[in-house]
């Protein structure tokens, strides 16, 4: 299919529909563990909305009623955890996203999903700033919406070094406190060893003084989904880059859980 896709998720123990309105591969950031072959900078074709819903109709015509858990899924995952807008780029960047979510809510509505599932934005949160997609995290809160925004480090050297961006802090704060303000929204955040150095000193002290300002100015993020590699990057960095520890990983939860945010971690 062009943009479905099933994923057993191993993060949220079910089978989460992947949206991917990024078919081309095309996103406005370039993270270097990116997952994605052949990344290019860019944005998506126009979506095809009455292809969306066939695909995504169907599919859920398949887990619902058909015999894919049986087949495909291991019996302790054979639940839908959620809709997941994620895929192959930044899916906010599809001029369509407002209709997109308008699509996914009412088949949710037909397949009396509407509270039982969750549906899932993950996205690098630098197009919040654009009215379409505000419309669309607005749809989203009266569907049981939650966000997903990253934010792998709090330097601007940081965000250039990891996620090939240039967009400030303070827009991404100020993205950041709007899309909390229309629709549950926690932070994702990466972490990894680079040349075998894990983050040093000074990012962790940015991060954390930026999740102490969150809490401070109540900006509404509900916490902090922290992981570490758990793919091969398909970028050009993949050499440098490893997996930490699990202590190193559980000891920076505990230093976000004292600044102020919640932490749901995956080692």
């Amino acid at each position: 299919m062009t943009y479905v896709y099933p994923v057993i998720s191993r993060r949220a123990g079910g089978v989460s529909v992947g949206i991917n309105l990024n078919p081309n591969n095309a996103c406005n950031w370039r993270c270097v563990y990116c997952q994605v072959p052949d990344l290019k900078r860019g944005a998506p074709p126009e979506i095809e909305l009455k292809k969306l819903e066939a695909e995504l109709r169907g599919f859920l015509l398949e887990l619902l009623h058909g015999d894919f858990m049986v087949k495909r899924v291991p019996p302790e995952a054979r639940r839908i955890n959620d809709i997941a807008l994620s895929g192959n780029g930044e899916p906010t960047s599809a001029k369509e996203f407002a209709d997109v979510i308008l699509l996914i809510g009412k088949l949710m509505r037909e397949f009396d999903l509407i509270g039982k599932i969750k549906l899932v934005l993950i996205t690098n949160g630098s197009l919040v700033n654009r009215g379409y997609v505000q419309q669309g995290l607005k749809h989203m809160a009266g569907l049981n919406g939650e966000v997903w925004f990253k934010l792998d480090s709090a330097t601007a050297e940081g965000m250039r070094r990891i996620n090939g961006s240039r967009i400030g802090l303070q827009r991404v704060q100020e993205n950041l406190r709007v899309a909390a303000s229309l629709c549950p929204t926690w932070l994702q955040t990466c972490v990894f060893g680079m040349d075998g150095q894990a983050p040093s000193n000074e990012e962790q002290h940015a991060y954390l003084e930026m999740i102490k300002k969150l809490v401070s100015e109540e900006a509404g993020v509900k916490g902090v989904l922290l992981y570490g590699l758990a793919r091969p990057s398909m970028q050009k960095e993949a050499s440098r880059l490893s997996a930490l520890p699990e202590e190193w990983l559980l000891s920076y939860a505990n230093k976000i859980r004292e600044a102020g945010l919640e932490v749901r971690e995956s080692l």
